[in-house]
């Protein structure tokens, strides 16, 4: 696993073999920023990854320029390991929070230009994800939000949906 673009272009990230994830791999990340790209300029924005992981995608974020990035993640392994690492790059501009997602926007008032949430395929509550960020109104207005999920989850129906791509086994669900 590695940072694809921007400052620290094929950087490392190396998670310990016992990380209980799934990463995005680098092909669907490429993909991700593509999209993203040709949306909204990445420099100077501010970005919230919730469901974090590894940290990759703020990694990411933070190489092509995010102003701020605030990562969220409940395991408090993978937690620590993106507090290192960003430590280690030099990313001065990830805040991250060892929390459960719901009550971080239960307690949270800032707004994003961006918002990335990657929770497990299974996870039992993906369903009301967009609801859930909508209601807590933090996307900035002209922002987006992308879900990544497995093929099993769709969210066509949703009112801010905008469209779904697929790369092989990953899905981005995209929202204005």
């Amino acid at each position: 696993m590695r940072i694809i673009g921007g400052t620290h272009r094929s950087r490392a990230i190396n998670a310990p073999k016992n990380f209980p994830l799934r990463p995005t791999t680098d092909f669907a990340k490429g993909s991700l920023f593509n999209i993203i790209n040709n949306r909204i300029d990445i420099s100077g924005t501010k970005v919230l990854d919730i469901f974090s992981g590894t940290g990759s995608i703020s990694f990411e974020f933070a190489s092509r320029g995010a102003k701020e990035i605030h990562a969220i993640e409940k395991n408090n392994v993978c937690s620590n390991f993106i507090k290192k690492r960003a430590s280690e790059l030099e990313f001065k501009n990830i805040n991250v929070w060892n929390t459960d997602v719901f009550i971080f926007l239960k307690r949270n008032s800032l707004k994003y230009n961006i918002i990335f949430a990657d929770p497990p395929f299974d996870f039992e509550k993906i369903e009301i994800i967009p609801n859930k960020l909508f209601e807590a109104d933090i996307l900035e207005k002209g922002g987006i939000l992308i879900i990544e999920h497995g093929a099993n989850t769709s969210y066509d129906k949703e009112e801010r949906f905008l469209e779904r791509r697929i790369y092989g086994a990953v899905n981005f669900s995209i929202f204005k």
